[in-house]
């Protein structure tokens, strides 16, 4: 999906659809693709259902969706892009875009594209603007720093438990994880090496075995990738990003030979780098 954010550059400013609608509007709701019924379904079967439900129970068969994958995989595609465009800062701080208008760059309806930024409005990335469409949400150095600080509170104790815990041989098995963020460093390209970086974190913080430990710091460090307020787009060199990359080889080394002080500085030099 790296394709489909290289829309975003320039996309910025008040967008609003042709309808003008903005985020919030549209003709209709997308057809929930629910089937009310059909020419195998037996006579008097809504009646007979209808009436056993009179008392507030849930009804005891499950609606059948018309095209639940279909659906979920332009969503999933459309909401993989647009935190590509976020990392990149294609999709600028501050700058306001209607799900109208990103639907078109993208091909599709703006149903799927009004689904994915709520889900990003969830994750604190942009914010609901009325008869507009959604803004994204300006971060400032202070915000990064408390990002830092949380991660470092959560991570650093669980990777010191692990450094103690793990044998070597599972340590080995990530070596090709933190090599690949070298090489995702080496490209340049922001986007991949932000994917990479998680990846590699995800699977040191999956040894403690714990899902919610991992998906809760992975949304940490996703907000700690997006650019900030004022900052040109891929605005982190190719030399930074290489550099934050090499600490992630320093880290696996220090984790191998359970060194508890070096995992503890590079752990905290590594997020105040935003990494």
């Amino acid at each position: 999906m790296r394709q489909g954010a290289k829309g975003f550059a320039g996309a910025g400013g008040t967008g609003t659809g042709r309808d003008g609608t903005g985020a919030g509007g549209g003709r209709g709701p997308a057809r929930s693709g629910v089937r009310s019924g059909g020419a195998d379904a037996a006579p008097g079967r809504d009646d007979a259902v209808r009436s056993e439900h009179t008392r507030g129970e849930p009804p005891a068969v499950l609606p059948r969706p018309r095209t639940p994958l279909q659906r979920s995989s332009v969503r999933g595609q459309v909401l993989a892009a647009l935190r590509t465009a976020l990392v990149t800062g294609d999709l600028r701080p501050g700058a306001v875009y209607s799900a109208p208008v990103l639907a078109e760059r993208f091909g599709v309806s703006a149903t799927p594209v009004r689904e994915a930024m709520q889900q990003l409005t969830l994750e604190g990335a942009v914010e609901v603007v009325p008869n507009r469409g959604f803004r994204v949400v300006e971060r400032g150095d202070r915000e990064l720093a408390e990002l830092a600080e949380v991660r470092a509170l959560i991570e650093v104790p669980v990777m010191l438990r692990l450094a103690a815990t793990v044998p070597a041989e599972r340590w080995a098995g990530l070596r090709p994880l933190a090599e690949a963020t070298v090489r995702a460093a080496s490209s340049g390209c922001r986007a991949t090496y932000a994917e990479s970086d998680r990846a590699f974190h995800r699977a040191v913080l999956a040894l403690a075995g714990n899902e919610q430990l991992v998906r809760i710091a992975e949304d940490l460090h996703r907000r700690a990738q997006w650019p900030l307020a004022g900052s040109a787009p891929g605005v982190r060199g190719r030399a930074e990003l290489i550099a934050d990359a090499h600490e992630h080889t320093a880290l696996l080394d220090a984790l191998t030979v359970g060194d508890l002080d070096v995992v503890r500085s590079l752990v905290g030099e590594h997020f105040n780098g935003a990494g």
